[in-house]
């Protein structure tokens, strides 16, 4: 039986025109094949890089396309190395405009809710998928404060097999180069 993986990455935001994890999603979306001959169905999105829409995107993605595990990425632009987010946290900042201009009401991402989630996913393997296809990875607790860390919250709430990835600043041959160590975490998630 087919396991179904949802690959989700958000789109531009306010100092980052072009999203990088928004052409990974594209890469891995391309290789559709590959991973149905690992009996993955892969299922591909781009988030709005909007607090009000992220939400509610997220639940009818996980309701049309019912993912045994979810692989979520954005861009950390500071950071040097792929980073495997191993806890989201029931806050947001106050600070930063999204791709709306505007900023959240309140820290709390969902009020009442648990202070912070910890993936179920094996982040540690994950991070040696990565690194086993040449490319700088580390495991990581922080997934900031901005929409990355309220994407992964929404989705560990939501019960869900997720784990974030932080890419630094790929572009190009970079992007290119790092799409195999990608594809290899994508496919360790799900059937991990």
């Amino acid at each position: 039986m087919s396991r179904a993986l949802l690959v989700a990455g958000f789109g531009a935001f306010p100092g980052q025109r072009i999203n990088p994890a928004q052409q990974a999603v594209a890469a891995l979306a391309r290789r559709r094949a590959a991973f149905a001959l690992s009996d993955i169905a892969l299922h591909c999105a781009i988030l709005p890089s909007e607090h009000a829409e992220l939400s509610p995107r997220l639940s009818r993605l996980f309701a049309e396309t019912a993912p045994d595990a979810v692989l979520l990425l954005g861009v950390a632009a500071r950071r040097r190395a792929l980073c495997v987010e191993t806890r989201a946290r029931n806050r947001v900042t106050l600070l930063r405009p999204d791709a709306a201009r505007q900023i959240p009401w309140s820290r709390a991402i969902v009020h009442g809710a648990p202070d912070d989630f910890v993936t179920p996913a094996p982040a540690a393997l994950l991070a040696a998928k990565a690194r086993a296809c040449g490319v700088a990875t580390q495991v990581s607790r922080d997934a900031g404060a901005y929409l990355c860390n309220e994407a992964y919250y929404l989705s560990l709430l939501m019960d869900r097999r997720a784990v974030f990835l932080h890419l630094p600043d790929w572009r190009g041959a970079a992007l290119t180069a790092a799409s195999p160590a990608l594809e290899s975490v994508a496919k360790a998630l799900v059937l991990a």
